[in-house]
């Protein structure tokens, strides 16, 4: 399944392609010095969005699920960088606890964690699962779609170190975003090693954060190749203080969102682009793709209904939004079978290992594609996410085209690592 691209608008993208291909022994010898400088975080999935005139990420996700949405043939990939990362942390590893999300009826997220719980196996870990869920008090047994099933036990803690019934592990891998607040039985673990540390999660991290971060490295991405960062870089602006069900801050946000759609007008004016911008609103600290408007016009935030207004308050476990991210709106240009699609790349440590499209059908180009009714369809980013073709005319190659995606990723992967330096709470300590 290869996505059909809008061929009217692929000239700037296939010059960016172009010039990607031609730099790519700069490109992968600057990010092997970045990596020596920095450490990338454990585990990162990527949105991108691919305009035709630009593609960019637009959210990185340092709990991601979804694997059990890339195909079989990743697998192997994802067990060589697992294998990679855990050898770094910690060689001897011998037993690793897994600890979910609470969605225990969530059939689809728990196969993510049957398949995060094969990877890590396969890479030669004792893997067990370890539930932060009140309702799980002794060992659950869930039967998952296709005949697997996995096991849920309750954690338990000991002194400093926290574990399973007669498990006692090494290293805890969390595939929890921590958004509502980390959980006492988590804290003070100093005799093991916790991945992605405690601050990458939503109680800490803010998006408005990560885009400051990706805006440095854009910067220094487009020096480096020639081009203007603008073409893989969203802009954005944020507002600290909002109150959406009481409607405060909201002229702060009115007159951010016409700052920055003057500056995008000013953008594709000098491109040449016919397109009408838009901002995409989103909370500074959200995710699962809640808390979310798209804004074409800043004086449609003066008439929010109370519907959008309850749905822009509220996000995931039930925290208030009280700060925004306002993003540029990418549109995407890539469909499967005539539904909207944009990719979505995998990444364990430095390697990329996979990727799939989000698809939506009841969605326009210029929507938010991470909502209910979304599909996924993975592709085969395994085979040329790392392997560009050289001398394949730009556009024509879609391993070129997932080489692309890939490197996009990885920026925002190194944006991530940059992010968790500035605001790791140890570091502040050593200073």
């Amino acid at each position: 399944m290869v996505p059909h691209l809008v061929t009217a608008l692929t000239g700037p993208i296939n010059e960016l392609e172009q010039r990607i291909l031609e730099s790519t022994p700069v490109i992968e010898r600057w990010f092997r010095l970045e990596w020596m400088e920095h450490t990338p975080p454990f585990y990162t999935s990527v949105d991108i969005r691919n305009a035709g005139f630009k593609l960019a990420p637009v959210d990185t996700n340092l709990f991601p699920g979804g694997w059990n949405n890339l195909t079989a043939e990743m697998l192997p990939l994802a067990v060589q960088a697992a294998m990679a990362a855990i050898e770094k942390i910690c060689p001897e590893a011998k037993n690793l606890l897994l600890v979910p999300e609470n969605h225990t009826r969530n059939t689809f997220y728990l196969m993510n964690v049957a398949q995060l719980q094969r990877i890590f196996y396969s890479a030669g870990l004792n893997v067990r699962i370890g539930s932060l869920n009140p309702e799980i008090k002794e060992p659950t047994t869930i039967d998952l779609p296709g005949g697997e099933r996995i096991v849920l036990e309750p954690i338990v803690r000991e002194g400093r170190r926290i574990g399973l019934k007669h498990f006692d592990p090494c290293t805890i891998l969390l595939n929890n975003d921590l958004s509502a607040g980390v959980p006492g039985i988590l804290e003070d673990l100093h005799e093991q090693y916790l991945l992605p540390p405690l601050h990458a999660g939503w109680h800490v991290r803010r998006k408005s954060n990560h885009f400051r971060a990706y805006e440095e490295v854009a910067k220094r991405f487009g020096k480096l190749i020639g081009i203007d960062p603008w073409l893989i870089n969203p802009m954005f602006t944020h507002c600290g203080e909002v109150n959406f069900a009481e409607g405060q801050g909201l002229e702060c946000l009115q007159t951010q969102v016409d700052a920055l759609l003057a500056r995008i007008r000013r953008k594709y004016k000098e491109y040449g682009i016919q397109e009408r911008p838009f901002v995409v609103v989103k909370a500074d600290n959200g995710t699962y793709g809640m808390g979310v408007m798209m804004v074409r016009d800043a004086a449609e935030l003066a008439q929010l209904n109370r519907r959008t207004k309850n749905k822009m308050n509220i996000i995931k476990d039930g925290r208030q939004v009280t700060g925004v991210l306002i993003q540029e709106g990418v549109i995407t240009h890539e469909q499967i079978n005539d539904a909207v699609a944009e990719p979505v790349v995998y990444m364990m440590d430095r390697y990329v290992v996979g990727g799939f499209y989000r698809v939506h059908a009841e969605r326009g180009v210029d929507e938010n594609l991470n909502a209910p009714g979304a599909s996924f369809v993975p592709l085969a980013f395994e085979k040329s996410a790392l392997q560009p073709q050289p001398g394949s005319p730009p556009g024509a190659s879609v391993p070129n085209r997932f080489y692309m995606y890939g490197v996009v990723a990885r920026l925002a992967m190194l944006a991530a690592a940059y992010e968790l330096e500035a605001t790791d709470p140890e570091a502040e300590a050593e200073v």
